[in-house]
């Protein structure tokens, strides 16, 4: 189910799309947009505002900006090793964790956080922000990096296509010691001609055959083999990286509220192929498939998805030494069916993500630790009470953050920190030893 937002600012205009939650042609207010789950992406189903649009057009020309210089390599195994040998004592036993890869990328040494890019308006000012707060995470032992195209309006991209080469410069990292995430299927716009939003589709994609019209579904997502691979291009020109390191297949439970289940398992093998292509090519590290719903959901839930079968298709297509390593899905004290659901049928038992993620060799890389702030504030006695080892004066995030990284089975927990001061209050928990709760 389509949704329409407009949001005005004096810098900033931004389109967000959610398939499954709220009605067609509402305009919701700029909180209700940040609360939104998913990291849905824009929508053009009842986009019809010209003036509007030419603003956003204007904005985006002017953030686009293609590269002739890509920064050469990706995370390695020594690379990531080296990081977590300089970060040394200032990181508790269990922050650096193993993210099983293998084959010719090698198994990577990732910490226990992850900085995400999705919330916050589009504008100059959170993009400094985000730069202050990505450099700073790195710098505390933080060397995971997770975005998508379609986070802000592709500024979210932008701004790592800026940071990153300034911190390597700085020589706060290498860029074979850290882990840069992106992500594909809701559509991300990069207007560069004054022109609305239905002729650039047809213009974009249509005519030049990256997708079929029935492919886009729902006004924001699309998972045709070609728009992917446009799609990793233009991740790819964003950042200015030769190889992003982890390229997901986002969200695609979003079709089946649409289309047929089998018609959805057909694409999603279909988008797997061409993972498989873009990672024999060196355009992308591995791959994986980012989720809400999917994953975590029971069988009978319409929006599940089988990871088993799933997995299968990329055993087919690439062999025993295929690039499916890593699966996202969200993880929190609230949002905990990852761990407690028996939601995924391996071999013929139903387990709860984690353990059917380890039991297929797959890594899980966790989003909304923090619930995007709810669990900041007001958190649960029992949840709070978890963590002792921080001590009396931790608080709720601290706690929430702990409960997530001594979860096991999880590499990654990721968290939108756009400002320092939540940079230095989330990465205070580093210090603290992550041994997973039994």
């Amino acid at each position: 189910m389509a949704l329409q937002t407009i949001l005005r600012g004096r810098n900033s205009l931004r389109w967000l799309c959610s398939c499954n939650e709220k009605k067609p042609g509402i305009t919701v207010a700029v909180k209700d947009v940040q609360q939104r789950k998913g990291h849905a992406g824009f929508c053009l189903t009842d986009i019809n505002d010209s003036e509007g649009w030419r603003a956003f057009s204007s904005v985006a020309a002017a953030a686009a900006s293609s590269s002739s210089h890509y920064i050469t390599g990706h995370a390695t195994t020594e690379g990531t090793a080296n990081f977590a040998k300089k970060i040394g004592a200032n990181a508790g036993a269990g922050h650096f964790r193993t993210l099983r890869a293998g084959g010719a990328v090698g198994d990577l040494i990732v910490s226990s956080l992850g900085i995400g890019t999705y919330m916050g308006p589009d504008s100059d000012s959170v993009d400094r922000e985000y730069m202050e707060s990505i450099t700073r995470s790195l710098s505390l032992g933080v060397n995971v990096i997770d975005c998508a195209a379609n986070y802000r309006n592709m500024r979210s991209e932008l701004l790592i296509g800026q940071v990153l080469p300034m911190a390597i410069k700085q020589g706060i990292i290498n860029r074979n010691e850290v882990v840069v995430c992106s992500k594909a299927g809701y559509l991300a716009f990069d207007y560069r001609e004054d022109i609305d939003p239905y002729t650039y589709i047809d213009e974009t994609y249509i005519k030049t055959e990256l997708f079929k019209r029935e492919e886009f579904v729902g006004g924001c997502h699309c998972l045709s083999p070609a728009y992917l691979k446009n799609q990793l291009e233009l991740s790819r020109r964003n950042m200015g990286l030769e190889t992003i390191d982890i390229y997901f297949i986002h969200n695609p439970e979003t079709q089946l509220s649409a289309v047929p289940r089998s018609t959805v398992l057909s694409r999603i093998k279909g988008a797997i192929a061409a993972m498989e292509e873009c990672c024999a090519e060196g355009k992308i590290a591995m791959y994986g498939i980012a989720t809400w719903n999917g994953f975590r959901v029971n069988a009978s839930n319409k929006q599940h998805l089988p990871l088993e079968e799933i997995l299968s298709y990329a055993k087919d297509i690439g062999g025993e030494n295929h690039r499916f390593k890593v699966v996202q899905a969200p993880y929190n004290s609230f949002l905990h069916q990852a761990a407690t659901e028996p939601s995924q049928p391996v071999r013929g038992r139903r387990m709860p993500l984690l353990h059917a993620a380890h039991h297929l060799g797959l890594s899980v890389i966790t989003s909304a630790t923090i619930n995007q702030g709810n669990l900041s504030k007001n958190l649960n006695p029992d949840v709070r009470n978890k963590s002792p080892e921080l001590g009396e004066q931790r608080t709720d995030a601290q706690a929430a953050i702990q409960f997530a990284r001594t979860t096991p089975g999880i590499v990654t927990n990721l968290l939108g920190m756009r400002k320092v001061m939540h940079v230095e209050e989330n990465c205070a928990v580093i210090r603290y030893p992550a041994h997973p709760r039994s």
